[in-house]
């Protein structure tokens, strides 16, 4: 029984959506403001919400793994690090970014207003790196045609999915999230025939059937991203939307996933841009090119609103040049506005009695 509560990360499937991605500018003062719109995020959910109480708005919020060392200090999740990536027969990108929102509502009123007040509470603390404005579109369907998500686990088995548990007890509660924009060669995918399609993806365009298995190439995209262990699939959290500029003829898919330990994303990954084995890579990138990538922390509700309240002067108080991670690409490491904070110890809320990680 968990003793937090978690982040929205099961909330509805909605009509629309804004992933929102920040950096943080360097300074104890925009750390501070970080830290300020952790403990008020709940209110400011209410306060936009009730102006359209049947819109169903959330927000979830991330934590990369440098901000959380600058914001936090120690302990710190298990196997929170910044994206790797991955250089295969395509390239998986690593791009900066400190703080995630995944906004949902029913309108994409309530989702723009929500955005509106985080960067206004950020202010000059924080850049946005990336804002992309996603839609339902028809039913259910991506920008490609097939429907996204057909998959995800429900009730039960969402939670045993995306929840940490004893695992990482003292962040019991928390989730991992990866998100990557994908951009779509539409012309190079509409003259391939449907039966070609179909196989690449692994489902019958209309129907959304899944192919038997005697049909589908190994190199289909839902082989390659099913991961099993022990003889159970191991299974993730989805919520693409897809999202366009018909204007500038770019038409893509925003993937977020999120899962209890960022390595079952991390190795569908592997197997969809280097091939299992090597060489048999997801046919899908052919004609969508990843342009973004970045993994969080989504904390639990309680972590949040108990952030601002501590006293995180340790935390804080000098601010070092600490080197980038080892997994850090040369472009993150080379676009990152801010500095890292000392190695001083900081526990937050109900995790204030839980052992730590290195």
């Amino acid at each position: 029984m968990l003793s937090t509560t978690p982040q929205a990360v099961h909330a509805r499937l909605t009509r629309a959506a804004i992933f929102l991605v920040v950096t943080l500018g360097a300074g104890t003062e925009s750390e501070a403001a970080a830290r300020s719109l952790c403990g008020d995020l709940a209110a400011l959910v209410r306060g936009v919400g009730f102006r359209a109480t049947d819109g169903g708005l959330s927000c979830i919020m991330g934590i990369g793994s440098h901000a959380w060392d600058r914001l936090f200090g120690t302990p710190k999740p298990r196997e929170l690090h910044p994206f790797r990536e991955i250089r295969g027969v395509h390239h998986a990108v690593a791009t900066p970014g400190d703080l995630l929102f995944h906004i949902r509502a029913s309108r994409m009123d309530l989702c723009f207003e929500m955005a509106t007040r985080i960067m206004a509470r950020l202010g000059d603390a924080a850049l946005a790196a990336d804002e992309v404005q996603g839609f339902k579109y028809f039913d259910n369907r991506d920008l490609l045609g097939f429907v996204d998500g057909t998959e995800n686990p429900v009730a039960r088995a969402a939670i045993d999915a995306t929840l940490i548990g004893e695992e990482d007890a003292a962040f019991a509660g928390g989730s991992y999230v990866i998100v990557q924009k994908y951009l779509h060669d539409l012309g190079k995918w509409n003259a391939l025939p449907v039966e070609r399609q179909e196989k690449i993806i692994g489902r019958e365009k209309l129907s959304d059937i899944e192919l038997d298995d005697a049909a589908k190439p190994s190199f289909a995209h839902n082989v390659l991203t099913t991961i099993t262990e022990d003889g159970e699939e191991l299974k993730i959290l989805r919520d693409n939307m897809p999202f366009g500029d018909a204007g500038k003829g770019e038409f893509g898919t925003y993937f977020i996933g999120y899962a209890r330990s960022p390595g079952r994303i991390e190795q569908m990954l592997e197997n969809m841009f280097v091939g299992k084995p090597p060489g048999n890579y997801d046919r899908l990138l052919d004609v969508s090119r990843a342009v973004t990538g970045s993994l969080f922390f989504v904390p639990p509700a309680t972590f949040l609103d108990d952030a601002a309240s501590d006293d995180v002067a340790t935390a804080t108080a000098s601010p070092s040049s600490a080197a980038p991670d080892a997994s850090e690409s040369e472009a993150q490491a080379a676009s990152r506005p801010g500095q890292a904070s000392p190695d001083g110890s900081l526990r937050i809320g109900s995790l204030k009695k839980e052992a730590g990680h290195e």
